[in-house]
């Protein structure tokens, strides 16, 4: 099996913080699910969308 560089792995752009991340092993199954890029912006998801 061929590896990827690194710059070639998706990314996204995280829902509370708008900052990039990059696809990881440990979400391979759910690559689709994910919209946070930490812990941190996930446990702030509420906080952020009663602000608006």
């Amino acid at each position: 099996m061929k590896q990827q560089k690194k710059r070639d792995l998706p990314s996204k752009n995280c829902l509370i913080c708008n900052r990039p991340f990059s696809w990881r092993k440990k979400w391979e199954k759910v690559w689709d699910n994910v919209k946070y890029c930490s812990d941190k912006c996930r446990m702030n998801k509420d906080k952020m969308s009663s602000n608006e």
